[in-house]
């Protein structure tokens, strides 16, 4: 099968459509998308919050202990707990109103950053930085849950689209919620590095504070107009028979998410290794400019998704872009070069939001409505559940492993050819292995069965009627 757009097979006219969950007298238009545009002003204020925080928490406990396997431990934690909590998130937003979801994740994101400040003034930082210690870990994990409960907005957020985005303008919609992540993105890391290094992390911990008050208020008068979801569609309070149920009517639909997992189990290598490699090359506030900088890749990328959309068939865009992601980790550590580096890092934050967009709007479009956010959650857990593994196993492997042997000179000498010299070697050759290991998965990928299915079912679907018809 070429690589081309599977030929569109018409959709069925009679196919029965979902419930209505727009109130009486709404339909998806210049009401619905204000709303739209709204929620996404809002987000940008919380992505902006859990972002800071989290990129500030990662420098300081890099700089503090000089330990990649703490800082792995730390971002699997974070990628676990999204894991585990995913499908119950998920389950919460079929529930309820989309508002009501994102209310409480504020207001508990708020609660969690208060108990950590409250553990800063009450031991200090000596005592909190000693990360043999159980202060440590605790602080850690308080600003953990404080982040975590963040992803549940984020899976409100993409059925949101759904409910107010007009079927044709949905891939650009999720575009613009690249964008509003990739502006995020690049205004937390600057600011976090140069807040690291120049405030320091007590006071980093107040901003967050009161830029998490700032959304919860933000949010307040916001409207989505939404009927109250049906509780017994909703499902069972943790509902992964319902969510395996949706992902198993849709041909092809369990092959990407397996698919998206066993990438997420590569990408679990970068989450553990890539801010250890950039602090190698720079300082802490050089870094987080660099991540700033960079960051306007995922604007860039976010941007041109919203203008000109994923083409026909997303299915085809978010493997040849998962084929892009292969081959910047093939290359971008080649060398101790930090223009590389940044180089590497700017392609890779330009294509990321079409592989998220074109998820996304795939799912947005296969998926009923009123069990979108179990899908989405599950989705999320099982895809996110493989970088814990990853990081987990990486920090040990690198830190005890691979960095102490390249930096003998049998390392040197065997691998120079292929890295070059420099002092963080060792993690360079695992950013390559991975490049590899991906770029055989999505070539694979491309000559499967799954894909030509699922690129069939994302053409024949109906569009989804979710307005209340007249006299409801």
């Amino acid at each position: 099968m070429p690589l081309e757009d599977v030929d569109p097979v018409p959709a069925d006219p009679a196919a029965p459509q979902v419930e209505a969950h727009l109130p009486p007298g709404v339909s998806r238009g210049p009401e619905t998308l204000r709303a739209f545009r709204q929620v996404l002003g809002n987000t940008l204020v919380a992505n902006v919050t859990s972002s800071y925080l989290w990129f500030a928490l990662t420098f300081w406990a890099y700089l503090e202990t000089r330990s990649v396997m703490a800082t792995a431990i730390i971002g699997g934690g974070y990628m676990l707990f999204t894991a585990v909590l995913g499908t119950w998130f998920g389950t919460l937003v079929d529930r309820h109103r989309k508002k009501q979801v994102m209310v409480v994740s504020s207001t508990v994101t708020l609660v969690a950053y208060g108990l950590a400040g409250g553990l800063w003034l009450l031991l200090g930082e000596d005592r909190l930085a000693d990360w043999g210690s159980a202060w440590f870990w605790l602080f850690t994990a308080v600003v953990l849950v404080g982040g975590v409960v963040e992803s549940l907005r984020n899976i409100a957020l993409s059925t949101t689209v759904t409910l107010l985005v007009p079927e044709d303008g949905r891939d650009k919609a999720n575009g613009l919620v690249g964008t509003v992540q990739g502006v995020a993105f690049m205004i937390t890391s600057v600011f976090s590095g140069l807040s690291v290094g120049l405030l320091g992390m007590g006071w980093t911990l107040a901003v967050a504070i009161a830029l998490t008050g700032l959304s919860l208020a933000h949010l307040a008068p916001v409207v989505i107009p939404e009927l109250v979801p049906d509780t017994e569609a909703g499902g069972a309070r943790f509902d992964v028979r319902g969510a395996v149920a949706a992902i198993r009517a849709v041909p092809g639909l369990v092959a990407l998410i397996l698919f998206s997992t066993f990438n997420n189990l590569v990408g679990g290598v970068y989450m553990a290794l890539m801010d250890p490699y950039g602090l190698e090359l720079f300082s802490v506030e050089a870094w987080g400019l660099v991540l700033g900088v960079t960051g306007l890749g995922f604007v860039v990328g976010g941007g041109l998704v919203a203008r000109f959309g994923l083409g026909r068939n997303p299915v085809r865009t978010l493997l040849l872009v998962n084929l892009g992601v292969a081959l910047i980790g093939l290359t971008f550590t080649l060398r101790e070069w930090a223009w590389l580096y940044v180089l590497g890092i700017f392609a890779f934050m330009a294509i990321i939001p079409a592989a998220e967009s074109a998820e996304q709007t795939i799912l947005q479009r296969v998926v009923p409505f009123r069990t979108q956010g179990r899908v989405f959650g599950l989705a999320q857990s099982v895809e996110v559940a493989a970088s814990p593994v990853s990081a987990f196993l990486i920090g040990p492997i690198a830190e005890f492993a691979l960095i102490p042997y390249m930096e003998t000179d049998r390392g040197r000498d065997t691998w120079r050819w292929l890295v070059g010299d420099g002092d963080a070697r060792g993690i360079a050759l695992v950013f390559m292995l991975a490049g590899a290991i991906m770029g055989v998965t999505v070539l694979v990928a491309l000559a499967s069965a799954p894909y030509r299915r699922l690129s069939r079912a994302y053409a024949a679907a109906p569009p989804q009627q979710l307005e209340a018809q007249p006299g409801a």
